[in-house]
């Protein structure tokens, strides 16, 4: 059988919108898949435009994500679109996710997954349902040396984990006036962020991340979340304490009124025999050191690099590779996952030479497991901020998560 490109569709992302445009790009990057359809906003005169200027069938430029599913789904099958990418507010990723796998659509999210737990639950029952493919955009689980630290971890170089230290400073919400901006207004609303902004927002990244790379679970927390701009219902800064399921101790701090700050997601692994340091304005380099020895720096495509490492690098050492090409890896596997998928759908027409054989490279993609996880530590997170006790059992049950207030 003669391999083709995916046929992707979007809901979100139209003029204005910057992640969007980011989905796009990575989605595209490989050649694997292809933009033919989407919903590009609420309002259907620019949801229209929005297509038209990236040059779609006008025919498939819709007014609402309801209108594409229902003709899309109506077309042949060589023709429909194979998958939607989400790209709206949080709010809006649980009705959409649902109906497009309930109409036979494979689902990319950006995150979170849902705007509460609940939701994320519901969703893992539509999935168990549908046996379609769901993916979430934790971008920085995309970077090879992200994937390089977790290779040493597995492999036991760093020996027993004994602390976790993951920092996401951002500046951008510092002032009332950084409110004005589009990005900024839904963040803040929580009828669509949902009950928490700065968590909820890159919080859940940087727990995402300590979590992926560790391949470690958080058991406990302790949290104080604040709001630093006066009139915002919001989060805008936190810290959470934390305890792993191996004894391990954490510390995750997220901000977005840090001022002079970028996007300065760092993290810091300590075990009993060394340690290892990442951070993504320097994407290409990991840190490694010693008790007993000076510190090495592993530069991304320089000497052994794991397997899962190598699958994810793009170009020679010394040329850097960033966002766009982390957002890009999640689809590129995610793009295989699929081929993978409608090889076994067409059986009969592929000689077995040329099936799709999953790998655990392909795998590597953040999905429903991670979307819950996600959101149950958005909301462990402002209960425990809201509790008079110190530490807060973290829990994947809804009805547990509530402040203890005596």
């Amino acid at each position: 059988m003669t391999k083709r490109k995916i046929r992707m569709g979007m809901v979100g992302g139209g003029a204005g919108a910057f992640i969007g445009a980011v989905h796009r790009i990575a989605a595209q990057l490989d050649n694997q898949i292809e933009l033919v359809c989407g919903a590009f906003s609420a309002n259907a005169a620019t949801s229209i435009t929005s297509g038209k200027a990236l040059f779609l069938d006008e025919t498939r430029c819709y007014a609402s994500y309801q209108e594409m599913f229902a003709k899309e789904a109506e077309l042949p099958q060589s023709q429909r679109m194979d998958m939607v990418a989400i790209v709206t507010p949080n709010h809006l990723h649980f009705p959409v996710a649902k109906m497009a796998l309930e109409s036979g659509f494979h689902v990319m999210s950006d995150k979170p997954a849902t705007v509460d737990l609940n939701e994320a639950l519901a969703l893992k029952e539509v999935l168990d349902k549908t046996n379609l493919l769901y993916g979430l955009t934790h971008t920085y689980t995309g970077y090879p040396m992200v994937k390089e630290a977790k290779a040493r971890i597995a492999q036991g170089q760093l020996g027993n984990i004994k602390k976790i230290v993951v920092e996401y400073p951002q500046g951008w919400l510092a002032a009332k006036d950084d409110e004005a901006s589009k990005q900024a207004a839904w963040r803040l609303d929580p009828a669509k962020a949902g009950i928490s902004c700065c968590m909820g927002d890159i919080g859940v990244h940087a727990a995402n991340l300590a979590e992926y790379v560790s391949e470690l679970e958080i058991t406990s927390l302790c949290a104080e979340l604040t709001t630093n701009v006066e009139g915002r219902l919001l989060d805008d800064d936190g810290t959470v304490l934390l305890r792993f399921n191996n004894n391990a101790h954490g510390v995750l701090m997220a901000s977005q009124i840090s001022v002079g700050e970028e996007n300065s997601l760092k993290l810091r692994i300590y075990g009993e025999k060394a340690s290892l340091e990442w951070s993504q304005l320097e994407p290409n380099s990991l840190r490694m050191s010693f008790p007993d020895q000076a510190s090495q720096i592993i530069r991304a495509g320089v000497g052994d690099m794991a397997v899962i490492t190598q699958a994810n690098l793009r170009t020679p050492a010394g040329h850097p590779e960033g966002y766009l090409e982390a957002f890009a890896n999640i689809y590129q596997q995610f793009a295989q996952q699929l081929n993978a998928r409608f090889d076994d759908e067409n059986e009969g027409d592929v000689v077995a030479s040329e099936k799709t054989e999953l790998t655990a490279v392909m795998l590597d993609v953040p999905g429903i497991n991670e979307a819950i996880r996600g959101m149950a530590f958005i909301e462990n997170v402002v209960a425990a901020s809201q509790s008079a006790f110190k530490w807060h059992p973290f829990s994947l049950n809804p009805a547990d998560i509530k402040p203890r207030l005596s």
